[in-house]
């Protein structure tokens, strides 16, 4: 689907394509695709904008330059719970053409939509309008990690109070994602860089590169520290399942050990030769007396040893 939006108060959409306003391509037929090319001469880019693992870079081609960037984006699996990941987002420029090609869900370009109504701003073009895009994805991108510390600390208040398979499963698929997000940042960030360069001879607002800059650093730094809590989070939930089961272990260990003195005396009592206790009234529990004795000794033994501490 192709829409147009112009910047007067905030983005709106128009009928048909006026000279600098945005060109909304949301998820393309061939037909749309074949209109772009037909009127505006796009480049081939299908392929890589369509490609879910294609990594954020800057192309140049025939007066035109793509930008392709990562977006986070957010669904729900069969059991309701949140599903984190990126898509690419793909940027045309050339004079006064803005084209994005966006092939998969995301919450980025309408709320920046909505944004910018609220804000009510004017004149967001050209290479204004790609940087507004970057800062509103980098603000994303910190709405999602925001979301992702909350399901962190509640999965760890759960596992506190019980070691459960599902909670550590949980755990595992945030650190995916919390990697999906790392990898997606640095490359947006790479992308930074080289516009950086290609802009310093062409007008744009100064300020808006650096504030896009700030936030997709913070954004940057906020997953990485988050996967680090996650990781010293996972090895410690490790190191107490792995006490727990020590700990059983030895438990384990010890009945075994004063199970087997009664088995050794009733080996002994039960044999088929003489002892002078077969014949015995009191026999039996003389026998029971001994295993009882004994197994409180090794009891106490082990209890004040040093061998199971």
């Amino acid at each position: 689907m192709i829409s147009y939006w112009k910047c007067k108060d905030g983005f709106n959409e128009i009928h048909q394509w006026k000279s600098g306003c945005w060109i909304k391509v949301t998820k393309p037929t061939a037909d749309d695709l074949a209109l772009l090319k037909e009127r505006f001469a796009t480049p081939n880019f299908t392929h890589d904008a369509e490609d879910i693992e294609e990594r954020p870079r800057v192309d140049h081609e025939d007066n035109w330059t793509m930008v392709f960037v990562r977006v986070p984006s957010k669904s729900l699996d069969e059991d309701g719970e949140p599903v984190f990941s990126t898509a690419p987002l793909t940027v045309l420029i050339r004079d006064d053409v803005f084209i994005t090609v966006n092939y998969y869900d995301n919450e980025v370009l309408d709320d920046f939509i909505r944004w910018s109504k609220q804000r009510r701003i004017n004149n967001c073009k050209g290479y204004d309008l790609l940087l507004s895009l970057m800062l509103s994805t980098s603000v994303w991108y910190l709405k999602y990690l925001k979301q992702m510390s909350g399901m962190m600390s509640a999965a760890e208040e759960r596992l506190e109070k019980k070691m459960d398979n599902d909670e550590l499963m949980r755990t595992m698929g945030l650190g995916k994602f919390l990697i999906y997000f790392i990898t997606s940042l640095k490359g947006n960030a790479t992308v930074l860089a080289r516009l950086k360069m290609r802009l310093r001879s062409l007008p744009h607002d100064e300020d808006l590169f650096e504030d896009v800059e700030i936030e997709t650093q913070q954004a940057l730094d906020t997953a990485s520290i988050y996967n680090d809590i996650l990781e010293r989070q996972q090895e410690t939930y490790s190191s107490v399942i792995g006490n727990n089961l020590n700990r059983i272990m030895k438990t384990l260990t010890v009945v075994t050990i004063l199970l087997m003195i009664p088995t050794v005396i009733a080996g002994y009592y039960g044999m088929n030769v003489p002892n002078g206790m077969e014949a015995h009234p009191w026999g039996f529990p003389l026998a029971l007396a001994i295993s009882v004795v004994l197994m409180a000794l090794c009891y106490f033994f082990i209890r004040h040893s040093r061998i199971f501490k």
